[in-house]
């Protein structure tokens, strides 16, 4: 299966991330994620994540996207993007998920993220470093 998420990053190195719905029947309930999704037949995973910000945060809009990695867990091939964005949490119209906050990296540390997704943004915030 493939997927494909972004880093949505603040001037403040600050990544937005989305609190999953609380469903059974969904993967990783009620936990801390980056916006995403499934790959669909005929997509591209650019193509998932801007359809995800649209279906997801009612974004149209992100400009350019940087890949980040491919990140490998179990049957998950995921495409991590990125992007340099100011959004303000309290103007997005949330459509999925219960809330969005803004999370540095002490607070990422310690939030059991959806995905396993706390390694790959060690890595990211590592890569920043590297290229400041």
């Amino acid at each position: 299966m493939f997927g494909a998420g972004i880093i949505l990053l603040n001037k403040e190195n600050q990544i937005l991330l989305l609190l999953r719905d609380d469903k059974t029947d969904i993967p990783f309930p009620n936990m801390w994620d980056i916006p995403g999704g499934k790959v669909e037949q005929n997509e591209d995973p650019e193509s998932t994540v801007r359809r995800e910000m649209m279906e997801e945060l009612g974004i149209d809009d992100l400009g350019d996207l940087d890949l980040f990695k491919i990140h490998k867990s179990e049957n998950l091939s995921d495409y991590i993007f990125w992007k340099r964005i100011d959004l303000n949490p309290y103007e997005i119209e949330l459509k999925e998920g219960q809330k969005i906050e803004y999370f540095d990296l002490s607070r990422i540390r310690s939030t059991k993220l959806a995905f396993n997704y706390n390694t790959v943004l060690e890595e990211f915030f590592l890569m920043l470093s590297e290229n400041e």
